[in-house]
């Protein structure tokens, strides 16, 4: 899968799990990557030690912040002479029966999920717009297709997600932008880590294929999207769940 080059790709919570797997295969693939956390971590060290400055950055943001997120937009329009792709990959968990939930986790999540990745993404698209095109990536999950308890706030946040790919579809079509999201299933993760035997066992037998997915076969979905490979498809949203919601 090839690249034009000096392709600049934007993700963010780039710092661990799923959004450090899609930097890495990007870079290994020939993009600069810029993406930002709220803290750096191993990979971040190890990104910027073995990749350089030139072809990777790395800032500490809040993505509640809009001041903050349109500086970084800015950083990266400056160092890198424009943005060609956008991966909305940070999001959180607050997990539990909705009744019993705090309003403080429903604002979280709402905040963090949805509010910070639109947002995000309207300070990124006149870049992408003025490149000529480019494309949009957001990461939203199965639970969105599907209803599952305890993870209503969740489903909201990422099923809100795919209405903003469809509608944001329609509006930057013309503009030779391409916007899709990407719905994984259960995979190597830090929240699938926080489950009991119990439960992983009774997913792993809900899966079609046996098993749990893994980040870089998730990781792979996302550059294809970006890539010219998918060139023709835009408002999809792309299910990667080893057929569990079959």
């Amino acid at each position: 899968m090839t690249t034009m080059p000096h392709q600049v790709v934007m993700i963010s919570g780039g710092s661990r799990g799923l959004g450090a797997g899609i930097a890495r295969l990007c870079w290994e693939e020939g993009w600069s990557v810029a993406t930002f956390s709220r803290s750096p971590s191993p990979f971040i060290e190890e990104a910027q030690q073995s990749i350089g400055q030139d072809r990777f950055y790395w800032a500490p943001v809040n993505g509640r912040d809009v001041a903050a997120l349109q500086r970084f937009v800015t950083a990266v329009d400056e160092r890198f002479g424009g943005i060609d792709a956008l991966i909305n990959n940070a999001a959180i968990g607050r997990f539990g029966t909705f009744p019993l939930m705090r309003l403080a986790e429903i604002d979280d999540s709402i905040a963090v999920n949805l509010q910070s990745n639109i947002v995000l993404t309207r300070l990124v698209a006149p870049s992408l717009v003025a490149r000529g095109g480019g494309a949009i990536v957001n990461i939203s999950s199965v639970n969105a297709l599907r209803g599952n308890s305890g993870v209503a706030v969740y489903s909201a946040t990422k099923a809100g997600l795919d209405g903003f790919t469809r509608g944001l579809a329609r509006e930057l079509g013309p503009k030779k932008v391409r916007v899709n999201s990407l719905a994984p299933g259960y995979f190597e993760s830090d929240m699938v880590a926080d489950l009991n035997e119990a439960q992983m066992r009774r997913i792993v037998r809900s899966t079609p294929l046996g098993r749990l997915g893994t980040i870089s076969e998730i990781a792979a979905a996302v550059l294809f999207l970006i890539s010219p490979a998918a060139s023709f498809i835009t408002g999809h949203t792309l299910v990667i769940d080893g057929g569990i919601t079959c």
